[in-house]
């Protein structure tokens, strides 16, 4: 088992890491402006869910190909930026009737959750940070380092859920505000857009 106080540690780090900027937890809170917090927790979901695909690649040892090929590295990072400037361009796109908390349930909240796991999976830079982020929290005198691997990576998606979930429940505050107006709804959705370019950009830019 893991010790108490790796764990405490563990958690600590992962509550931190959370909450620091970064393109996943920048999209909840933009979306959840835009559509809702429930939307925002669609996507969370989706994002946790590729938290827990990472997870099952360094337990098993994927992700190290990751690290050690740069042509898979730069094929999944190529796939990855080439997505947010999909999503850059529907938000450029989206009209002003997208926004609002019962639009983005028509929109379907099974596609936002989707949307969430793509986004995570396509990024190599979270596999290549969890391969080097979760096994200095491991031991093998401790038992199987898989299992403990596993472990740690539930953890970690268990408080990027409630950390993002809490973002999402904040920034969806201003939904309200924003379905009474159509110029603060077009203005969101131009921020979006800029925000999934620069993404991509850092994506496509990405060295492991």
């Amino acid at each position: 088992m893991i010790p108490v106080e790796t764990l405490l540690a563990f958690l600590t780090a992962a509550v931190v890491l959370a909450f620091a900027p970064g393109p996943d937890n920048l999209f909840v809170l933009t979306l959840s402006a835009a559509r809702g917090w429930r939307a925002g927790v669609a996507v969370t979901l989706g994002l946790c869910t590729g938290l827990v695909v990472h997870t099952t690649a360094v337990a098993l040892g994927v992700a190290v190909i990751f690290q050690q090929s740069q042509l898979a590295f730069t094929l999944l990072k190529a796939a990855g930026a080439a997505y947010l400037l999909y999503l850059a361009y529907k938000a450029f796109r989206a009209p002003v009737e997208a926004l609002g908390g019962a639009k983005a349930a028509a929109d379907g909240y099974p596609v936002l959750y989707r949307r969430g796991i793509v986004m995570n999976v396509t990024n190599p830079k979270v596999a290549v940070f969890f391969l080097a982020f979760l096994p200095q929290f491991a031991a093998p005198e401790r038992g199987s380092v898989t299992v403990q691997i596993f472990l740690l990576g539930a953890v970690f998606a268990a408080v990027a859920l409630a950390c993002f979930s809490t973002i999402a429940v904040l920034a969806g505050g201003l939904n309200r505000w924003l379905a009474r107006s159509a110029h603060a709804q077009t203005i969101l959705n131009r921020i979006a857009g800029v925000v999934f370019v620069g993404l991509a950009i850092k994506l496509a830019t990405a060295q492991r």
